[in-house]
């Protein structure tokens, strides 16, 4: 377990890298003047300079690529309920994505902010858990389906 943890931060962290590169190139797009911004003015003002902004969300992307990358083996805990999971694994989430959106001020810095990033987050992560599970239901239906028709033809 130890190993696939390791491996899937390590496959993750360039993830997390790549698709925080990819919000700032549409984030830039979406403002329609043509130029491109690397980082929002609130961490480029917090660092003192665009540079410093931009490897301070570098390293913040790699490491929630590698809390995203790890946090997936919570899902092959069998012993667990997927009630047990879902908590841990948003847990494991909302904490350190929350950390991270505090340092690259993706939220104003009150509590009105906090609770306002913390409902988009969980928001977010329950569309998405909702639309993988009836996925999965889905497939596993349609198995299941297949596998009468077969042992009714045996």
């Amino acid at each position: 377990m130890k190993k696939k943890l390791l491996f899937r931060s390590l496959i993750g962290a360039p993830v997390g890298v790549t698709v925080s590169l990819i919000i700032t190139i549409i984030f830039s797009m979406c403002t329609g003047r043509g130029e491109y911004f690397p980082a929002t003015q609130g961490l480029v003002d917090l660092c003192g300079n665009t540079v410093t902004a931009v490897i301070v969300q570098m390293i913040c992307s790699l490491f929630i690529g590698a809390v995203c990358g790890g946090a997936s083996v919570i899902w092959e805990a069998e012993k667990w309920s997927l009630l047990k999971q879902t908590l841990i694994h948003f847990t494991v989430l909302a904490v350190p994505f929350f950390a991270v959106g505090y340092v690259m001020n993706w939220l104003p810095h009150n509590i009105y902010g906090a609770f306002a990033y913390f409902g988009a987050f969980a928001g977010v992560y329950l569309i998405m858990w909702f639309s993988i599970y009836f996925s999965i239901k889905y497939k596993v239906n349609k198995m299941n389906k297949q596998l009468q028709e077969i042992q009714q033809q045996d």
